[in-house]
């Protein structure tokens, strides 16, 4: 009766549990273990690249935090804070790594310092799109080269969204020849950001609630975001004049969830797949949302606020590619791991190319004839 009431006076008390569990028989221990596995609980943080609760970017972190929260009923609360809210937006790998928050929600690309091959797990110009980066993540082998890639930071990565094929973005003159990109100062981050300066532009890499004031206020000339429902919610259309399309340089961006590795390996097995499968849903969700609301919100700004969209003349697209594959080919030979990342990047972009040929091409040509 008193080991009774010290236990219940002790209440979850783990130090003051451990000791008691110490003079317990085997089977009485292994019981209890099991016990106090269905009550882990584990309170995170999630910092992100975008603006709390910003449309698409910012929901979609929000979303994946409630599944988790519901998926492990209630055995992993995750708490969102939006960029600049607890680290600045381009300190998330850091933090994360350092273990500052469980969790990050951005785009591999922002940490091309860290090592310029992670910017294959975001997007490449005139490269993979939304459906074909995840064909190439889940069954191409490209998940383990991602998990390989972040490993010597303490992180455990995984696809957590999908934008499809972006709006080539915010001009505030026109683009009729390569020349036009000579000297422009564009927002515009990862390789396509390459592209454009060996195109004799200027990129700038700015976090999203930086866009509209630099835009406005002419700090830069241009700006790429997304697409028509994160830039009409943005309000780009009042700073600039041209809405340029298509999206060369991020034709289906993987956004990521990151997790630090140490906090991930603390977790008990059914949660590590709730973390992961979740992602997996979100990732879906996302690509879902885009591909639902992009229209709409396309057709607000041609038609209620009179945007002015034109398509990048084909010389234009046609330089672009050209030095992006330059660039992409030099990736490869920054050291083995970067190597056999392009490798399997580029080999899956061919071998799935010739199936979408002959059916998403095919079909969409045959339907808009």
């Amino acid at each position: 009766m008193k080991r009774r009431d010290f236990i219940k006076t002790a209440g979850s008390g783990s130090l003051i549990m451990g000791t008691v569990l110490a003079g317990c028989s085997n089977s009485e221990q292994g019981g209890v273990t099991k016990a106090q596995q269905t009550r882990e609980r584990h309170e995170w943080k999630m910092v992100t690249t975008w603006p709390k609760n910003f449309p698409g970017l910012g929901t979609g972190a929000e979303f994946l935090a409630d599944l988790i929260g519901k998926m492990s009923d209630g055995r992993i609360k995750v708490k969102v804070y939006g960029a600049g809210e607890l680290v600045p937006a381009f300190e998330i790998f850091d933090a994360v790594s350092q273990g500052v928050a469980e969790m990050g929600h951005g785009a591999a690309y922002y940490w091309k310092g860290k090592n310029a091959a992670l910017q294959f797990f975001a997007s490449v110009p005139f490269g993979l799109t939304g459906m074909e980066m995840n064909a190439w993540l889940y069954h191409g082998g490209g998940m383990a080269l991602w998990r390989e890639a972040y490993e010597p930071f303490g992180l455990v990565p995984a696809a957590a969204g999908n934008t499809g094929v972006q709006m080539g973005g915010w001009f505030n003159k026109e683009i009729n020849s390569v020349d036009d990109l000579k000297g422009l100062k564009m927002r515009i981050p990862g390789i396509g950001g390459e592209v454009l300066n060996r195109a004799g532009g200027t990129p700038v890499n700015l976090p999203g609630g930086e866009l509209f004031t630099a835009l406005q206020t002419g700090a830069i000339d241009a700006t790429e975001w997304v697409g028509p429902y994160n830039d009409l919610a943005f309000g780009l259309y009042q700073a600039a004049k041209y809405y340029y399309y298509p999206g060369w340089h991020e034709p289906g961006t993987t956004l990521e969830c990151m997790v630090n590795k140490k906090a991930f390996d603390d977790l008990a097995d059914d949660l590590k797949s709730i973390v992961l499968n979740a992602c997996r849903v979100a990732n879906q969700d996302m690509l879902a949302e885009y591909t639902a609301r992009n229209n709409d919100a396309l057709q607000t700004l041609l038609h209620k606020h009179n945007v002015d969209m034109r398509r990048f003349p084909v010389e234009v697209l046609e330089k672009l590619r050209s030095l992006s594959e330059e660039i992409v080919s030099q990736l490869a030979e920054q050291d083995p791991l970067a190597k056999r990342i392009h490798d399997s990047y580029h080999k899956f972009g061919l071998k799935v190319s010739k199936w979408h040929d002959i059916s998403e091409r095919a079909y969409l040509n045959a339907r808009s004839s």
